[in-house]
């Protein structure tokens, strides 16, 4: 048996009070991402995973909201991580019944991932210290 659990949190309560865990989440991407048939992996695994990644997707966006928020609103960054942010709330909305909304899963936490750097980049430290709660 394993020590480790799967956190469902669907609302994202907890994200606030749980800082994210990169190194797991990239490694569920990586492993999402190695599948290559639905054959090779179990139905309750696709549907675990599906969780893990909806929930490192929601703690990642949130994360994209907070430092997109600290620049101007027409700031090209801005409007660039509101737009990922339409699409993972799209993507996070439907369920995760298949490899292949599990690997879309997997590549939207990249997404998510790559645009929080570039946020934290353009913002000065003060800033981004002052607005995390």
């Amino acid at each position: 048996m394993s020590p480790h659990h799967v956190l469902y949190d669907p609302q994202g309560r907890l994200a606030a009070e749980l800082p994210p865990d990169r190194v797991t989440h990239e490694q569920a991407v990586r492993t999402a991402l190695a599948w290559s048939s639905p054959a090779d992996v179990p139905a309750a695994d696709v549907a675990q995973i599906g969780r893990l990644l909806a929930g490192a997707a929601r703690v990642v966006a949130d994360d994209v909201r907070t430092h997109a928020a600290l620049l101007p609103e027409d700031d090209g960054r801005r409007l660039f991580a509101e737009l990922i942010l339409q699409e993972a709330d799209g993507r996070l909305a439907q369920p995760c019944t298949s490899l292949n909304r599990v690997q879309n899963r997997a590549r939207l936490i990249r997404a998510l991932y790559e645009r929080l750097d570039r946020l934290q980049s353009s913002v000065p430290a003060d800033e981004a210290a002052v607005s995390s709660p």
